[in-house]
């Protein structure tokens, strides 16, 4: 059979449900299993090139590097719009925030935060206020500072959240890294069953409470722990010298500035630490030689040379139960999370 002529009637090729480039008219996110029917303004924004460069930076940061937390930062904002889709379907505007809360990410998200002044917060906010998301907002009638007023929690939002208290954007991320550890007990769909918003607020009753204050825990202790903390500091190091390195050296092109540095994807970091003989050698110990790696809490023996490293901060925000501050409804799970703060946050990293 001649296969070369096709009439008009041939049928193309479908979209898959999970495509995220908005060609089908229907996101099923992997791990909710929420569809999400995606609005026109949701569709042209996921075609702006901030939005694309979210699928090839990683959740988990310079983690990636030792663990399987390798889910990019863009599976992790569809994630976010499809828990906002769910409780608050017909919210145009907290949608639209949810898809563009993360688009500031520096290359592996947190890992570069504060290096050289860099705030993914204000990256963003800039983002949203210049090509090419602002004409998509534009044409689609939703004002730029009405997404900002959105992100800001001001008034607070379920993508946001009050301080300390558990959001829609935290919740994602605690459940997808618990999946990607092999610590989900429960059915992502049975939980989100169980699930609630409450003044801005996630809330469950109380199993499912103590459920997501293990999944937090958890987090807190994966931050904590050598897989995070040994990539982190070797890789914001590296980025350190590159800045360095490329700001004196005009043979190796054009001089990597902070803001450059802050748009990179993930490959093309490491196709930066490649290029520079100041970082080539460790960039590579890093990614195949990460088991040389020691981390010692707190200071550095007296013998021994590396470098210190300190987390910015613990995060564990808490969810309400049926309603009420966890305080009062389940102080053993508040005890859970405030015995969080006391985990360490100064480390010593050396290469054995």
């Amino acid at each position: 059979m001649d296969n070369q002529h096709q009439g008009p009637d041939v049928e193309t090729a479908p979209p898959v449900p999970t495509n995220v480039v908005g060609l089908a008219p229907v996101f099923t996110d992997p791990l909710w299993r929420i569809p999400v029917r995606l609005n026109p303004v949701e569709v042209d924004l996921l075609r702006t090139e901030p939005l694309r460069r979210l699928h090839f930076v990683a959740h988990g940061g310079a983690s990636t590097l030792s663990t399987l937390q390798s889910y990019s930062r863009l599976e992790h904002t569809l994630g976010v719009l499809a828990l906002v889709a769910h409780f608050r379907p017909d919210d145009e505007l907290l949608r639209v925030a949810a898809l563009v809360h993360d688009i500031g990410h520096l290359p592996l998200s947190h890992t570069f935060e504060g290096v050289a002044g860099l705030d993914h917060h204000a990256i963003g906010l800039q983002l949203l206020r210049t090509d090419p998301v602002r004409p998509v907002l534009e044409e689609h009638g939703i004002g730029t500072e009405a997404v900002v007023g959105a992100l800001g929690g001001n008034p607070p939002t379920p993508l946001t959240g009050r301080s300390g208290l558990l959001s829609l954007d935290h919740l994602d991320s605690y459940v997808r890294s618990g999946r990607a550890a092999g610590r989900l007990d429960t059915d992502p769909a049975v939980l989100l069953s169980r699930l609630d918003i409450r003044d801005a607020v996630v809330s469950a009753d109380r199993p499912t409470a103590a459920e997501l204050v293990r999944l937090i825990g958890a987090e807190a202790r994966l931050h904590t722990s050598w897989d995070n903390v040994g990539p982190v500091s070797v890789v914001r190091h590296l980025a350190l010298r590159l800045l360095d390195d490329r700001a004196h050296d005009g043979a190796h092109g054009p001089a990597l500035t902070p803001a450059r540095l802050a748009r990179l994807t993930d490959p093309e970091l490491w196709s930066a630490f490649d290029a520079c003989a100041a970082t080539r050698e460790e960039s590579a110990m890093i990614r195949y030689e990460p088991h040389r790696l020691r981390v010692t809490i707190g200071r550095a023996p007296a013998d021994e040379v590396g470098r210190r490293f300190a987390l910015r901060k613990i995060y564990s925000s808490a969810p309400l139960v049926d309603g009420r501050p966890v305080e009062a409804a389940a102080p053993e799970l508040a005890a859970e999370l405030a015995a969080l703060q006391s985990l360490p946050t100064e480390f010593h990293v050396c290469w054995s």
